[in-house]
This record gives structure tokens, C-alpha cells and sequence, in this order.
């Protein structure tokens, strides 16, 4: 069988890696881009994975060297990568698989429908009888790649998040607009370099909630202790906001403000030194979304927040993931989604594997239903109870679960000795005894009964 694998970023190799691995097809990997990589060609460059390195990637090679770090802020918890480091090892594994002989890499091709494209020079190309992957069904929006989601008016200076290190630490003012990640990087990056705090001015149109990095570590233990909080929480909460509130009482989530109440649970992590450092960021302006800049001030509709006149506003709104709707992964064309609560390599790599060793469509729909990425607290919840479904799904496969356990993708990888530390063990009594009534909760704060 032959493939045409439309993206040659994380979820288009990770998808590759694991088919090739599992049977003998062939593979057309194209993508918009020169090389591999995705989001990652255009990150700004003080960028990290904001997950442990072993997450991310592909099945087969692990992303670094597995050691915790020895160093800085965060010793003791797992290697991130740096995106240099991401970009290289995609690169080298698009390498390693063209050099298989099974795999055909057209870099600046367009995807024009059906089993068809177009390289770089020009040429029509098609596949006849070829199976088609989209791996950009949810491809990342980055402010590099796609202009400020607000008017410019003329004179204003607006800026990607990508020239911050050019135009340094010394200008007398900041604005960084945005909520996410990126933004929380930008302002991270601003005052450990030197930038007074009262110097950026931040805006934020919602207040999001963060995954407690020191929760999310490749180390059974610590990672069954928190989806076990997880549940024990769903189950005692009265309400969505009551839920993520007990989830911060437990260490797992963080939230800049403690006297606001957080409406976005797109759950990037967050380490405990960074919460600190944006913390004493004291000019934080929320009037929704930013609508205008102009030399010397902020619009929100009819409201005008003055900044000063020389401030770099840095553009850090792009919408990050894509929110398509969830559709069956496997139809006319196989749309790569997640398959279980977060982590979208695993699940890329998941569904390579089903397609593997499964020949009936219906049956890998089954098997590897789609869960969506979080933008609200409700949809976060959906996501916890469409993945627990999924994981429970494919896991009741003997081969798939045998091939979980083989991965460091595999956020809830346990091996046979793991289950005789006390801690393991008392979490997974915890999880037993809690899920029913945490997935009825859940259910219900996301919309799904």
C-alpha cells in the first residue's frame, strides 16, 4: 500500500514512523515546507517544548537523552528541548526515513485533493490507489506565519514574538498581547534578561489556567498521583469552576491571578519560577479582545487604554491550535487527531500503528475515536472523558497495549515493577475507585450526557 502523507510535521512523522515500523508501505511525505518540522521552521528562538522532551517525537528514537535536569530553575525534572533541538531531530528523522528506501520527500508540494499534489516546480503529480493522510487537519497557527488578530493603525509598531531577541531588552516599553504560551514565554524571556516589570504593559483578553510542569513528568509515579488527584477532584467538585479550584489545591493547575477566575484551559505547563516571574508583571489589562493599536494607545471596541508612545507591541495572539470539528479519523482521508486526553504524537503514532495491523475502517474508528484539543474549561473536560474512552478502548487490545508500553510517547507507559511502588499502587486504587463518578461529573461540566 501506498501513502500520501500530507505535512511533514510532528504528527505526519510520528504517524510515518509508526506504519513504516509496522508493515511494509510505502510513504509520499510531502509538505509546504522546504524540510521537516511544521511550526517549528517558523518558532520564535528562545523557544522550548513546554513538556518533558520524551513526549514529543516519534515512537521509534526518542527526543533527548531521557536525564532529568542537573541545572537552573528547574532541577530535577525532565530535559526540554530547545526548538533548534526540536527542529534537528525532525530533521534527522525525516532523513533516516527516506534513507529506509520507503519514503519520497517533497519539500514546498502542494496538497491539491485526492491522492494528488504539486512540487515545487511546478509538476502535477498523482497517486493512483494511494491512501491519503491529513496531518495538517489541526495544524498550529503561530504569529510568525499569520498577521495580529487586531487593526493596526499607521505608526503603530507591531511586531511578532520572533524579533523580540533583536530588538533586545533596552526599549523603554512592552506590550505583549496575548494569553497562551507564547505570550507567557515572551514575558518569561523579557524579565529574565533584564526588562523592569513596570515596563511591560500585558494584555490579556482571558485568563487561562496551566498545567503545574512538576506534575507532568515522565515518572509513573508522579503521573498516575496526578491523574489520580485529577479524578478525586472531578468527584468531589460541584461545578467547573469548584473543579479546576480543587485542581489547583492539589498542585495541578496554576493560574497568574489568584483572584481571577480563568475562562481558557488551553493547559499549556507552567514551572512554579515562571508563575513567580509573571507575577510581578503589574500592568495587566483586560477588556476583552484587542481590537486597534495606535501610537500611544490600546482600543477594545469603545475602550482606550493609553501605552507609551515608543512601546513594541509584541504580537503573541496567533490562535495556536487549530479547532476543526472532530470528525471520524478514518473516511475518505485519514484526518489525524488526538486519541486520548492531550499528547498529540502518541496519539499520531497511535493511529500509524492501527493502520498498521487493522484492516477494517469501522473497527480503527472504534478503536481511536477523536478527543478534542482544550480551549475552555468545559472543553477541557470533554477532552479528559472522550480520552479516558479512547484509552480504554485501545488499551482493551492486548497488541496495542503491549506497543503503548514500548514508547516514552506514552504519557501512562507502566512497566510490570512500576506497579509494586506504593505510590503507583495507591493511585491506581484511587483512579478505580473515583473514575465513575469523576467521568459523570465531567460528562456533565463538558455537555455530553
Amino acid at each position: 500500500m501506498t501513502y500520501l502523507v500530507v505535512g511533514a510535521g510532528a504528527a505526519g512523522l510520528a504517524f510515518t514512523d509508526a506504519l513504516l515500523d509496522h508493515c511494509d508501505a510505502r510513504v509520499v511525505l510531502i509538505d509546504k515546507h522546504s524540510g521537516a518540522g511544521g511550526h517549528w521552521r517558523a518558532a520564535y528562538p528562545f523557544v522550548r517544548l513546554h513538556q518533558a522532551s520524551c513526549f514529543y517525537g516519534v515512537a521509534s528514537t526518542e527526543l533527548g537523552t531521557g536525564r532529568l535536569q542537573t541545572a537552573g530553575p528547574e532541577i530535577g525534572l525532565a530535559e526540554r528541548a530547545t526548538g533548534a533541538e526540536v527542529l534537528r531531530y525532525f530533521e534527522d528523522t525525516l532523513d533516516r526515513l527516506c534513507a529506509s528506501g520507503r519514503v519520497e520527500f517533497h519539500g514546498g508540494a502542494t496538497w491539491t485533493g485526492g491522492a494528488a499534489f504539486r512540487t515545487a516546480d511546478g509538476r502535477e503529480h498523482t497517486l493512483d490507489g494511494a491512501r491519503v493522510v491529513d496531518a495538517t487537519y489541526r495544524a498550529a497557527t503561530i504569529p510568525a506565519s499569520s498577521p495580529p488578530p487586531f487593526e493596526v493603525a499607521p505608526g503603530a509598531w507591531v511586531e511578532p514574538v520572533n524579533t523580540l531577541p533583536d530588538r533586545g531588552p533596552r526599549l523603554p516599553a512592552y506590550v505583549i498581547a496575548g494569553a497562551g504560551k507564547t505570550a507567557t514565554d515572551a514575558c518569561v524571556w523579557l524579565l529574565r534578561h533584564g526588562v523592569p516589570p513596570e515596563a511591560i504593559t500585558w494584555v490579556r483578553s482571558r485568563e487561562p489556567w496551566m498545567l503545574n510542569r512538576a506534575v507532568v513528568q515522565p515518572d509513573p509515579g508522579i503521573m498516575l498521583t496526578m491523574a489520580a488527584d485529577t479524578w478525586t477532584a472531578a468527584a468531589a467538585s460541584t461545578s467547573v469552576d469548584d473543579f479546576f479550584v480543587r485542581l489547583e489545591a492539589a498542585g495541578i493547575m496554576l493560574r497568574i491571578d489568584p483572584a481571577a477566575t480563568p475562562t481558557m484551559a488551553k493547559s499549556p505547563t507552567l514551572a512554579q519560577w515562571e508563575l513567580d516571574l509573571l507575577r510581578s508583571i503589574p500592568r495587566v489589562v483586560r477588556h476583552g479582545h484587542l481590537t486597534r493599536v495606535s501610537p500611544g494607545f490600546l482600543e477594545f471596541g469603545s475602550t482606550r487604554v493609553p501605552i507609551p508612545q515608543d512601546a513594541l507591541i509584541v504580537h503573541c495572539a496567533a490562535i495556536g491550535h487549530a479547532y476543526p470539528p472532530l470528525v471520524p479519523i478514518w473516511g475518505e482521508v485519514i484526518r489525524l487527531q488526538t486519541s486520548r486526553a492531550g499528547f498529540p504524537c502518541f496519539s499520531a503514532a497511535l493511529v500509524g500503528y492501527v493502520e498498521a495491523t487493522r484492516d477494517d475502517d469501522a473497527e480503527k474508528n472504534r478503536l481511536c475515536p477523536p478527543s478534542p484539543l482544550p480551549d475552555t474549561l468545559a472543553s477541557w473536560c470533554a477532552m479528559q472523558v472522550l480520552g479516558a474512552r479512547a484509552s480504554a478502548a485501545f488499551l482493551a487490545q492486548p497488541d496495542i497495549a503491549r506497543w503503548a508500553q514500548t514508547t516514552s510517547l506514552n504519557p501512562a507507559r507502566l512497566q510490570p515493577a512500576d506497579r509494586e511502588r506504593p505510590e503507583v499502587a495507591a493511585a491506581l486504587r484511587r483512579l478505580s475507585r473515583d473514575a465513575p463518578q469523576a467521568l459523570g461529573k465531567l460528562s456533565a461540566y463538558a455537555g455530553l450526557n
